[in-house]
């Protein structure tokens, strides 16, 4: 299915692309999620006169997820978990902890935007994990592990 894309979407292309890509991907999620259209000539026409505008709100959204960026980098966020005496953890942190331990120290950050390469942190311990706040911006951020204190 041909669509035009009106974001920027990752290892797919930029604004006003227009690319092939499988229905259930463009039906289910793209065109829900307002970050493409059908490829169809009235669509592209209208792209075309509203570029100047969805431009600008793209330039805004990655201004504000370069302030954002700014604001996490080099931060480090404390996690209490109950660990066993060997310091691993009898759950685990996932990316929804991180997101909200972060919401909750002042910066909004959603769970889909939190990258952890090695999956959910099952130790104590201080571990890097990556924030993703748009696809250009990408900040490390410590999650300091340490054992819940009942």
């Amino acid at each position: 299915m041909q669509i035009i894309l009106l974001d920027k979407v990752g290892k797919l292309g930029g604004l006003g692309d227009v690319v092939n890509v499988k229905q259930g991907y463009a039906r289910n999620y793209l065109i829900p999620q307002k970050l493409a259209r059908r490829a169809t000539e009235a669509a592209i026409k209208e792209f075309e006169g509203r570029r100047a505008e969805l431009e600008k709100a793209a330039q805004a959204k990655l201004v504000s997820a370069q302030a954002l960026g700014a604001q996490l980098s080099g931060k480090t966020v404390r996690i209490a978990q109950k660990a066993g005496v060997d310091g691993r953890l009898f759950g685990s942190v996932t990316n929804a902890d991180v997101a909200e331990a972060l919401t909750k120290a002042g910066m909004a950050v959603q769970k889909s935007q939190v990258r952890m390469p090695t999956g959910p942190l099952k130790t104590v311990g201080e571990h890097p994990v990556s924030v993703s706040p748009h696809s250009d911006v990408v900040v490390e951020v410590t999650v300091h592990v340490v054992p819940q204190v009942d």
